[in-house]
């Protein structure tokens, strides 16, 4: 049944790969063929893998502290999917544990059970869930997310047997307005629904990336492909038993400003500010575009956030240049460790 399930999934993406626009390979005649990479995902992966890899993924319901800060733009109930690592660790996007107060998983077999945030990363997005109780299901393997090329198949999983056949369009840089920057993410179509925290698995159904965001040109070409974002496993690798021993990476934190950005061709917009983090206390406002780090002009996020982090760790002091209107100001910023901000659990 899975197989047929597949089978006819990847017809479908093989017509919509038709109907769209040249994607991540930009035309070029001798990239691979996305609709001979379906066909490759469909003989490659077999029902076995499949089933396996469905007991793997949980439903995660988590509700956060009432003053949580990210409530502001996640809200304060949160719900995705969780990847089991082992029966009482669970592998997640961050974004749906951080600031969590109560957090609670239906696994393959519908059985609810409880669970504590365990770990959570930054730098990465990555979050991990301890249960209270062993989950039922295989432990999914980490697999290798560099050997990964632009057109190779893949499967996007979710829990309860949500799942979209894809292909790789495209492995590159991303920056995001809330201080995040992966030197290189993985980016698919067709999008999964409900994926945050999804597995991005290859076909011997090991995983390679962790679903993070709904994207509107998952090329990165412009041609308008809608798609997902997947963190790749591989940057979980060196601070995985980190996250597990301690609940974060070890070593010093990077500095954090409390200030969310979006960019255009005017440069480093504020888009808004962390009520009563660095950037609001030293009086940065919205709308101000932030043109300078220090010595170091910035017109990209990407540019900001290497400027501002290559100054030190967390703590030290961000001078930005910003316009206003038609004024040039400096303003100095005290850095924070971001997981200083974060609310104290009301719940144990």
């Amino acid at each position: 049944m899975r197989a047929f399930l597949l089978f006819s999934a990847v017809l479908c993406v093989a017509a919509n790969v038709n109907a769209q626009p040249s994607h991540a390979a930009g035309g070029d005649a001798k990239s691979a063929d996305p609709k001979a990479a379906m066909s490759a995902l469909a003989s490659k992966m077999t029902p076995a893998v499949i089933d396996r890899a469905l007991t793997s993924l949980v439903k995660l319901k988590t509700i956060a502290a009432p003053n949580a800060r990210s409530n502001a733009t996640l809200g304060n109930e949160r719900e995705g999917n969780g990847i089991l690592l082992a029966p009482r660790l669970v592998l997640t996007i961050g974004y749906l544990i951080m600031e969590a107060d109560e957090v609670e998983i239906t696994d393959h077999k519908g059985r609810k059970l409880p669970g504590k945030v365990a770990g959570f990363d930054s730098q990465t997005g990555f979050g991990l869930v301890r249960l209270l109780a062993p989950a039922q299901g295989e432990a999914m393997s980490l697999g290798d997310a560099k050997a990964l090329k632009e057109n190779d198949p893949v499967l996007a999983l979710g829990a309860h047997g949500n799942m979209a056949p894809a292909f790789v369009t495209s492995k590159r840089e991303f920056s995001g307005g809330w201080e995040y920057l992966l030197d290189e993410a993985i980016f698919t179509f067709p999008p999964i629904a409900d994926w945050g925290g999804a597995a991005l698995i290859e076909p011997s159904g090991k995983l390679v990336g962790v679903g993070s965001l709904y994207v509107r040109d998952a090329a990165g070409n412009g041609s308008g492909m809608p798609g997902n974002m997947f963190v790749p496993i591989d940057i979980l690798k060196p601070i995985l038993d980190e996250l597990v021993a301690d609940g974060k990476r070890r070593g010093a934190s990077r500095p954090w400003l409390g200030i969310t950005t979006f960019e255009d061709e005017d440069g480093v917009n504020v888009g808004r500010l962390s009520k009563q983090g660095p950037g609001d206390l030293a009086g940065v406002e919205r709308g101000d575009i932030i043109t300078a780090v220090g010595d170091t002009s910035v017109r990209t996020l990407a540019e900001f956030y290497r400027a501002a982090w290559a100054l030190g760790n967390a703590g030290v002091s961000v001078p930005l240049t910003i316009k206003r209107g038609r004024n040039d100001l400096t303003v100095t910023l005290k850095s924070v460790d971001r997981a200083s901000q974060f609310a104290a659990k009301t719940s144990h």
